[in-house]
């Protein structure tokens, strides 16, 4: 079924050289499809390896997660839009049958689960407690209730996207776009296999977890 849409793969790095080439080597079986790396300074070879693999690479001289995203949608022109990490710990195999389930289940966002598969070796202690925390605040203010509201791997018809308000340029930018593709439409959950990462974590597990936690307030008060 994936063949019938042109899918549009949106990675954001820096210093992902050890993990890119795999990443986007392990993307290739879809088509037609793009794939954009966003890159926001990397000092390695990860730019030069993308661009060798065939990817699409775009400078983003300004920090944060989200803007690293806004930039690569923006240019993208994918009827599906599919978004994850550089680091190898999403599962790239995935992704054709969760297209199809986008389509089959007449949905318009998918976001991928890591909590209900996860491991100890995958998944800290510390971030489960803090994800919790997370979701709970989220289904207690929105009313919605998701497993891992922190997920960085998501697929989704690009049309949903343009309905989408006041997303974050940082971290939280991965909540921001859960919730607004919930008030825009319909969002299901599906759990992966979620790997080890082999390169040092860019996430400040105390900072961004209360910066994240304030951020749900600050949008719903906002909306």
């Amino acid at each position: 079924m994936t063949g019938n849409y042109k899918i549009s793969i949106v990675i954001p790095t820096m210093n992902e050289g050890e993990t890119i080439g795999k990443v986007i080597d392990d993307l290739q079986y879809l088509n037609p499809k793009e794939i954009i790396v966003v890159d926001t300074n990397s000092t390695d070879k990860t730019k030069e390896i993308a661009e060798k693999k065939g990817g699409k690479v775009l400078d983003e001289p300004q920090r944060g997660y989200g803007r690293a995203y806004k930039t690569g949608i923006g240019e993208a022109c994918g009827d599906v839009i599919v978004c994850m990490d550089g680091d190898g710990t999403y599962p790239a195999k995935a992704i054709g049958p969760l297209i199809d389930l986008l389509f089959i289940n007449k949905v318009d966002f998918i976001s991928c689960d890591r909590m209900t598969l996860r491991t100890t070796h995958t998944y800290t202690t510390l971030h489960l407690i803090g994800n919790k925390i997370l979701n709970k605040t989220l289904s207690l203010l929105y009313g919605f209730r998701l497993y891992d509201s922190q997920s960085g791997m998501w697929i989704f018809r690009k049309e949903i996207y343009g309905k989408m308000k006041n997303l974050s340029d940082g971290m939280s930018y991965s909540q921001d776009i859960k919730i607004e593709a919930l008030r825009n439409g319909k969002l299901i959950e599906i759990p992966i296999v979620y790997g080890v990462r082999i390169t040092k974590p860019k996430l400040n597990t105390w900072e961004d977890g209360f910066h994240n936690l304030f951020e749900l307030f600050v949008k719903y008060v906002n909306k």
